[in-house]
């Protein structure tokens, strides 16, 4: 059995409420089929041993299944060692959320908030925010609730991300992650907590330095992951870089290695810096980003920061009006196919 089905019956035992789709491993055709009927579709098929967007395939009939199905399983084979697959409903606009979750390993589990990581292509994602525009504090303090609980119950240790999809009102489980995550800067941002030196209190046994009445909430974030890639196409742009001046400033922090005179590398994620920025509002949060992207200077390969420009020129973006499947149109309307 995979780690992503073992996960998902952890949660379902948790009361963590999760997608509707098959109890475990899919091992043939016959099966696929017979499950396919019991979910319906559309369905989408994901390796049972690792995410990425790698061995995922989703299937709007059934004359579709046979395909996906062999192509998601050489996928997964390929990419994790191990071809086995799992099928699960394929919700239609749902957004990408994840809660922030940190337990001290005795029982006690707390959370901060939500991430919207819903800016994705090739589900991967390039844009993380905080809050979610799509929550009120009803949603965000029930499901907030739900995760530290499960976290609790299962005597976790150290920070995690608890992730779903969301739509119409309701919650459906993908995955934990048990580690700190590339977007936990603006998690940082709003509750202004410092989440490795947690960890590292945690891994010393000291536990936890605040409870979760402490937390409070405070403003708007945003996260753009800068990648060395042409903008619109997407190909990746190792190389040398000739120039680097990161944008600064009030409620602005950049993390990156990068500077002038360094080789990018072609063999790695083409992530070279998070810009991430933080206002007592989101239009705030908007009206900085946006001047620091023009101030961020990469020179000698190309980024995407172009992209982002242009992504938050958009009156949905503007208006936190997206999806998981809204950057792929978006693209698309350029000219980009995403395969």
């Amino acid at each position: 059995m995979g780690d992503k089905i073992t996960a998902k019956i952890t949660a379902e035992k948790l009361g963590i409420p999760t997608v509707p789709g098959s109890d475990g491993e899919v091992m043939d055709l016959d099966f696929a089929r017979s499950e396919a009927e019991r979910i319906g579709f559309p369905l989408i098929i994901k390796a049972a041993a690792g995410g990425g967007g790698r061995g995922m395939k989703v299937v709007s009939d059934k004359k579709d299944l046979e395909e996906a199905f062999n192509t998601a399983r050489r996928e997964a084979q390929m990419a994790f060692g191990n071809g086995a697959v799992y099928m699960e409903r394929y919700l239609q606009k749902p957004r990408h959320i994840e809660i922030q979750v940190i337990g001290d390993g005795l029982g006690s589990g707390l959370h901060l908030g939500e991430r919207d990581c819903s800016l994705q292509r090739r589900h991967q994602k390039i844009l993380e925010e905080a809050p979610s525009v799509c929550l009120n504090n009803n949603q965000r303090d029930e499901i907030g609730a739900i995760c530290a609980k499960a976290i609790g119950e299962l005597k976790y240790r150290g920070v995690g991300t608890i992730e779903f999809l969301y739509e119409d009102g309701s919650f459906f489980f993908i995955e934990m992650n048990t580690r700190l995550q590339v977007e936990h800067p603006v998690t940082e941002a709003i509750f202004n907590i410092d989440l490795v030196k947690e960890q590292i209190r945690i891994a010393a046994g000291l536990g936890i330095s605040f409870t979760q009445d402490e937390l409070t909430m405070s403003g708007h974030a945003i996260e753009c992951r800068i990648n060395a890639e042409d903008p619109f196409n997407l190909t990746p742009s190792p190389g040398h870089v000739d120039g680097f001046h990161p944008a600064g400033g009030y409620g602005v922090r950049v993390d990156s290695a990068l500077f002038s005179g360094y080789d990018v590398p072609p063999y790695y994620d083409s992530l070279i810096a998070k810009l991430i920025v933080h206002g007592k509002s989101r239009n705030e949060c908007l009206l900085r980003l946006n001047r620091c992207l023009h101030e961020f200077v990469v020179s000698g390969i190309s980024t995407n920061i172009a992209l982002f420009d242009e992504i938050l020129k958009d009156q949905d973006f503007q208006n936190g009006q997206y999806d998981i499947h809204w950057l792929t149109k978006f693209l698309e309307e350029r000219g980009v196919r995403l395969s």
